[in-house]
């Protein structure tokens, strides 16, 4: 994901408090769930699909765990959906943050990670992959896939990263690469549905 790091680390890409907060989230999540599992034989679904089953782990871990980051953990399809999905909780009173990665309905990662800060939780409604990949797709994706031989490499759902209006917004970040040129990268506004920005990078 060296291009998901770059972009955290962009200074003009991240902004504020709480968006340094998420794109620490992020970052430790990636590095935990990097290893890559053969996705042939399973069955790809959207990132909500996953969060039944990774909420009530996360309850059974920690009562008051709540879900502050989701990124796939295979290759997305042009529907926006994956054959595995990683989900980050923290809970306040432990101080403490848990990631699980799902494929084919079942945990197949549970770990905790070491986080020095609290992180903020997502809104509690949010569109799912597919609605989110549609609108980048609508505003930039497409073109950008047309003109440098692009893919779609990642999508995370995080608060607070990569905004400047709205610090505390949960968005979905959709990024591209191409072998020849910058990554693009598009915000989706997970409540609306809506491009919030745009750059490449």
């Amino acid at each position: 994901m060296s291009h998901l790091r770059a972009g955290l680390g962009d200074s003009h890409a991240v902004r504020g408090r709480t968006a340094g907060r998420a794109a620490a989230a992020g970052l430790a999540l990636s590095a935990l769930l990097a290893v890559a599992a053969g996705a042939k034989d399973h069955v790809p679904f959207p990132a909500q699909a996953g969060v039944g089953g990774s909420a009530a782990a996360a309850q059974i871990w920690a009562p008051d765990a709540f879900l502050v980051y989701v990124e796939n953990d295979e290759d997305l399809d042009d529907r926006g959906t994956a054959t595995r999905w990683g989900y980050l909780y923290y809970s306040p009173s432990l101080q403490k943050a848990r990631a699980y990665s799902l494929r084919d309905g079942a945990i197949v990662v549970a770990e905790d990670l070491e986080m020095k800060f609290e992180a903020p939780p997502l809104a509690p409604e949010w569109i799912d992959s597919g609605a989110a990949l549609e609108a980048a797709e609508e505003r930039a994706g497409r073109a950008f896939r047309r003109e440098h031989a692009g893919q779609l490499s990642t999508m995370l759902l995080s608060r607070g990263a990569f905004q400047v209006d709205d610090p505390d917004a949960t968005t979905w970040t959709v990024i591209y690469t191409a072998p020849h040129a910058a990554s693009l990268f598009v915000v989706v506004d997970a409540a609306q549905g809506t491009v919030r920005r745009t750059w490449r990078g």
